[in-house]
């Protein structure tokens, strides 16, 4: 067990930087416009596919891989948290399909798993604290370097198993969703790609959906895991357990744009705000940074590179052991 001390402060309230940003106005892109910009990008990546030329069929796979993550990761997160729309119609409609026509998962335990455990217990042990992503039987090579590549299989299979959770008409809309996403890309390489065999096609399909795989593994461990870890009995107050257990990835172009900004360098903000848009989360950043640094509070920040040393190095302690519990000493 370990133990952070804070200087004892004047007691304050959440409220506080809430009015601070209460004057941001809240908006941003809705999911109807995430989906027709990559299906206009999309459509180029799959007419690519159709060419002789080497480089022109490699952009082809990047464009359709980059499209593919926007929908995936992007579109699925937001559509998870409610932020496309207002509309809570709409919203269910997009997570539907952002979920699971495009992602091949199940929408209920997605948003269960997700919001429900994730954010509410952000690195409370046995409930947020993204044991999911831990995988003892691995070493630190194949887990960092190998397994992100199963990702694109091992999703709708385990989308499959959490099927025996859910009623049956909620567990037959989820498989024809899947179905009608999987087969939809399988379709398109052939019919407008001009794939000329099946194996071709799925073996297109499987490097499209793994390209940013690796990255994908990686932001998910590298913003939690290794920060500190509570227990569920003495779980702190929201604002330290966000401020604490959360951090932020620079802006890094491709994942600024296929992650968005609130999984990559504005994911403390979105913790504390999961609702706000991508673009939203952006814009208050810098009035979330100032009023946790006024507070003594952390706002931890490191690049991609040196989280990705840190784990190779520690890999067994992040990764394989149960991490220690950590205690708040000092604070109102």
């Amino acid at each position: 067990m370990s133990c952070l001390v804070f200087p004892a402060e004047p007691e304050w309230h959440e409220g506080q930087w809430r009015r601070k940003l209460s004057q941001v106005r809240r908006g941003g892109e809705g999911g109807g416009g995430l989906g027709r910009r990559e299906c206009c990008l999309g459509t180029p990546g799959f007419l690519c596919l159709r060419s002789e030329n080497l480089l022109v069929f490699a952009l082809g796979i990047t464009v359709l891989g980059v499209c593919h993550y926007t929908l995936t990761v992007k579109g699925s997160h937001l559509a998870t948290h409610g932020a496309l729309t207002e509309s809570k119609r709409w919203s269910k409609i997009w997570m539907l399909f952002f979920v699971e026509v495009c992602t091949s998962f199940t929408a209920e335990y997605a948003k269960y798993g997700h919001v429900k455990m994730h954010h509410a217990y952000t690195n409370v042990l046995g409930l947020g604290d993204s044991s999911t992503w831990r995988l003892p039987c691995l070493n630190r090579y194949v887990y960092m370097f190998l397994a992100p590549l199963l990702i694109p299989v091992l999703t709708p299979l385990v989308a499959v198993e959490r099927l025996r959770e859910v009623e049956l008409k909620t567990a037959l809309r989820t498989l024809g969703l899947i179905s009608l996403g999987l087969y939809s890309h399988y379709w398109v390489l052939l019919n407008v790609s001009g794939f000329q065999s099946p194996g071709s096609a799925l073996a297109c399909m499987l490097i499209t959906r793994s390209l940013l795989a690796h990255p994908y593994l990686h932001v998910n461990i590298f913003q939690h895991i290794g920060l500190p870890m509570f227990s569920r009995d003495k779980k702190p107050r929201r604002i330290h357990m966000m401020s604490l257990g959360v951090l932020n990835l620079p802006r890094l172009p491709v994942l600024d744009w296929a992650f968005g900004h609130s999984l990559i360098s504005c994911h403390v903000e979105h913790h504390l705000f999961p609702r706000l848009s991508d673009n939203m989360c952006l814009k208050v950043k810098p009035v979330v940074s100032q009023f946790l640094h006024e507070k003594q509070l952390p706002y931890n920040e490191d690049s991609y590179l040196a989280r990705f040393r840190l784990f190779l190095h520690r890999y067994e302690e992040f990764l394989v052991q149960t991490p220690p519990i950590t205690e708040l000493v000092g604070l109102q």
